[in-house]
Formats: structure tokens, C-alpha cells, sequence
């Protein structure tokens, strides 16, 4: 009855209700409008940043069982984790890195560093509203780069707005078809699916095809 109702079974799609309608209106129509702007006039090179945990115990995926014999697969049972921060440009780029411990103003300022250095050129960066994105550490780098880096911030609550969060979708499924033992391992699979990603200039710009996220696609 449902199916000739035009309805399926769908996963949703998720939106905060916290999202400020005017807050995504500015940001999609003078924003980031303006910060394409400047990157004409600059040279600059626009990246989308966002930072991900992945763990040893997450588990994704399914795979195929006899009915009613619900498969196991066995693992390690210990738990441990990995932290990561990447970036993606509209024209395919992609660098990222691994750290210990939380994200602060001080490692986010030396992947900007980094950023800047890969690049080659003038880099405007866009991430969410986390703390440490808006730090005097982070304030004072941007000052002192004379314009060479300039962070903007995405609207509040309004993640799929980021192409990046698509590389921790596609990374987080493909570790979840490796057999992860220990912690080293997971740092060497998940150094090899970022780096398999980087290798993947068509994909990286995929995830700016995405209806919430091609107004940050190159036209």
C-alpha cells in the first residue's frame, strides 16, 4: 500500500533544528560568495577542514549470512583510537594528518602552516565553529599572515555544508572491511585509505556534487 503511495524506505537525512534559516542565507549568498571573490583576486586556494576519531571498537557495514544465522567476526576486543584533521579543495586536493591527543588552537595552527606550505599558495580555509578554530592562537596566526591564510566558519549546526565530512564517510567504510589487532595497525590502514583518497582527484571533487554541498563546487 505504501509502495503505490509513491513511499520507500529511505535512511534519512539528519538537520539540526538549531540552524538559523538567515544564518545559511548569508553564508550561502555573500559569504562564501565573497571569499570565492578573494580567491580570484589572491590566487588563494579555498579548503574545507574537518577532524575525525576513528576507533577500534566502531563497527560498520554488513555482510552476507544465511538467513536467521546472524555472521560473526571476531576481533581484538581492545579498544583504542586514532585522531585525524583533513582538508579538500573544489579543484581535488586533499592533505591530512594524525594526532594524539585532543585538537587545540596550537596543532590546528601548524596544520595551516603545513596547509600553506603543501599548497604553494594563499589559502583560505573554511571549518566549523569549534572552539579552537576561532582561538587568539588561531587569530594571531591569520593576522601575521598578512593575508597568505584567512579562516572563515561555516553557519552553526550546518555540517553538510562541508564536502570534508564525505572523506571521513568513505574512509570510515573502507576501515570498517580491514581486520584491525592493534593500535600501530589501525594508524597504518587508515594512513593508507588517506592516502588512497589523496590519489583520488575525481573523488575528492565528487563530494561537491552533493546537493547541500555544490555551491562550493568550481563552476
Amino acid at each position: 500500500m505504501l509502495g503505490h503511495l509513491g513511499l520507500s524506505p529511505q535512511r534519512p537525512i539528519y538537520r539540526s533544528y538549531k540552524q538559523d534559516p538567515k544564518e545559511l542565507e548569508r553564508y550561502l549568498k555573500r559569504t562564501f560568495p565573497e571569499l570565492q571573490e578573494l580567491a580570484k583576486r589572491t590566487g588563494a586556494v579555498i579548503y574545507f577542514v574537518d577532524e575525525a576519531s576513528v576507533r577500534s571498537d566502531a563497527h560498520r557495514g554488513t555482510t552476507w549470512g544465511k538467513i536467521g544465522q546472524t555472521p560473526v567476526v571476531a576481533d581484538s576486543g581492545d579498544r583504542f583510537g586514532l585522531r585525524l584533521i583533513s582538508a579538500v579543495s573544489p579543484r581535488g586536493d586533499m592533505r591530512f594528518a594524525t594526532f594524539q591527543g585532543r585538537m587545540n588552537g596550537a596543532r590546528f595552527v601548524q596544520f595551516l602552516k603545513n596547509l600553506r606550505a603543501d599548497t604553494g599558495k594563499p589559502i583560505i580555509v573554511i571549518a566549523d565553529n569549534a572552539s579552537y578554530h576561532g582561538s587568539k592562537t588561531v587569530q594571531r596566526f591569520t593576522k601575521a599572515s598578512d593575508g597568505e591564510v584567512v579562516v572563515e566558519h561555516l553557519p552553526r549546526y550546518a555540517p553538510e555544508l562541508n564536502p570534508d565530512e564525505q572523506v571521513w564517510n568513505h574512509a570510515k567504510a573502507r576501515l570498517a572491511k580491514r581486520f584491525i589487532a592493534t593500535k600501530d595497525e589501525l594508524l597504518r590502514e587508515m594512513r593508507a585509505i588517506m592516502r588512497s583518497l589523496q590519489c583520488s582527484p575525481q573523488l575528492i571533487r565528487s563530494f561537491f556534487q552533493l546537493d547541500s554541498t555544490r555551491y562550493a563546487a568550481i563552476a
